[in-house]
C-alpha cells in the first residue's frame, strides 16, 4: 500500500545524499537562501518564458492562475500553527461554501461558455457536445476512484483518522481530484475568455482551503511537524498546475475540442461536489449550516461574476 511517509522520506534521502546540496548546505545561511531563491527564480524564467513563446500570453496567466489555486491548499492548512481541531460546525460551513462555489463556477464559468462555443462550431448541437463532455468527465473520475485505492472525504471519522495508512489514502484522494479541478481553469482560460478563467481559478482556490485544512490537521494529530503538515497539505493541490498546463495547452493547440474539454471538467467538478464534498458535510445528520454555506456560496460566484462582466 502507497505511504505518503516512505515516499517523502525517500526523497529526502535522495536529495540529502546530493553532492551539490551537501556542498550547498554547508555555505553561510544568507548564501545559502539566495542560492536558492536564485534556482527558483530561474526554473520560473525558464517555464514561464518557454511557455509564452510557444503559447502566448493567455496559457502563462491561465498556469499562473492554476498555481494560485494549487496553492490555496497550503492557506487552508495554514490554522494548524495555532489549532490541533476544529468543530464539525466551523469544517461543514466551509466545505458547505465551497461546495456552493464550485457549483456556480461550473454553472457559468464552464457550461454556459461551452454551449455557446459549441453553438458557434455546431450550430444548435452545443448543448448536446457539452452534455457528451459531461458525461465523460464524470465516467473518468468513476473509474479513477474504482481503480485507484483512496478514501474518501465521508468515511472519515469526523475530520479525523487513526493511522498513517488511513491518511495516505485520503490524501491520494484530494490529490486525484485536484486534477481536473486544474484542468478546468486550464481549459477556462483556454477559451480565450479572461474573466471566466478568474472566476473558476477563485472558485477552485476557496474549493482547496477546506481540503488543505482536512489534511494538515490529522497529520499534526498523528505527531507530524505543523510546517511539514502544512508542506504536505500544499503538496496535493500542486498537482493542479499540471492539470491546467493539460488544459489549457490542449484546447489552445486543438480548438475544436474547448467544448468536449469544458464539458469534461465541469462534469468531473459536479462530481466532486456530489461525491465527496456534499456528502461530507452531512455525514453527521442534516447540516442546516452547510447548506446555508452553501447558498452563500453561489451568492457570492454570483457577485463575483457580475462585477468581472
Amino acid at each position: 500500500m502507497l505511504n505518503i511517509q516512505d515516499i517523502f522520506t525517500t526523497q529526502l534521502t535522495r536529495l540529502q545524499s546530493n553532492a551539490y546540496y551537501q556542498k550547498t548546505m554547508v555555505l553561510p545561511q544568507l548564501q545559502r537562501w539566495a542560492i536558492f531563491v536564485g534556482i527558483f527564480m530561474l526554473s520560473q524564467i525558464i517555464v514561464f518564458g518557454g511557455l509564452y513563446i510557444v503559447f502566448g500570453k493567455i496559457v502563462v496567466i491561465g498556469f499562473f492562475a492554476s498555481i494560485l489555486a494549487g496553492l490555496a491548499t497550503g492557506l487552508g492548512a495554514l490554522p494548524v500553527l495555532f489549532f490541533r481541531d476544529i468543530s464539525n460546525n466551523t469544517l461543514n460551513a466551509m466545505l458547505g461554501l465551497a461546495a456552493g462555489v464550485m457549483l456556480a463556477a461550473t454553472s457559468f464559468a464552464l457550461i454556459v461558455p461551452g454551449v455557446e462555443f459549441g453553438n458557434a462550431l455546431w450550430p444548435d448541437k452545443g448543448l448536446w457536445v457539452v452534455a457528451a463532455g459531461m458525461l465523460l468527465g464524470a465516467l473518468f473520475l468513476h473509474f479513477t476512484d474504482e481503480k485507484l485505492p483512496h478514501l474518501h472525504f465521508n468515511e472519515l471519522s469526523d475530520a479525523k483518522v487513526e493511522t498513517l495508512q488511513k491518511l495516505s489514502l485520503f490524501i491520494i484522494a484530494i490529490t486525484i481530484h485536484n486534477f481536473p479541478e486544474g484542468m478546468s481553469v486550464g481549459v477556462s482560460f483556454g477559451s480565450g475568455d479572461i474573466k471566466n478563467g478568474i472566476v473558476l481559478a477563485t472558485a477552485i482556490g476557496i474549493q482547496n482551503i477546506p481540503e488543505g485544512l482536512a489534511v494538515a490537521l490529522p497529520l499534526v494529530g498523528l505527531g507530524y511537524n505543523k510546517w511539514k503538515a502544512i508542506g504536505i497539505a500544499t503538496l496535493t493541490g500542486l498537482v493542479e498546475p499540471v492539470g491546467g498546463l493539460l488544459g489549457i495547452t490542449m484546447v489552445t493547440v486543438f480548438a475544436p475540442i474547448l467544448p468536449i474539454a469544458m464539458g469534461f471538467a465541469a462534469g468531473a467538478m459536479l462530481f466532486v461536489i456530489s461525491e465527496e464534498i456534499i456528502p461530507e458535510t452531512h455525514a453527521s445528520g442534516r447540516s442546516r449550516i452547510a447548506t446555508f454555506s452553501l447558498m452563500i456560496g453561489f451568492i457570492i460566484m454570483l457577485a463575483l461574476e457580475e462585477l468581472l462582466g
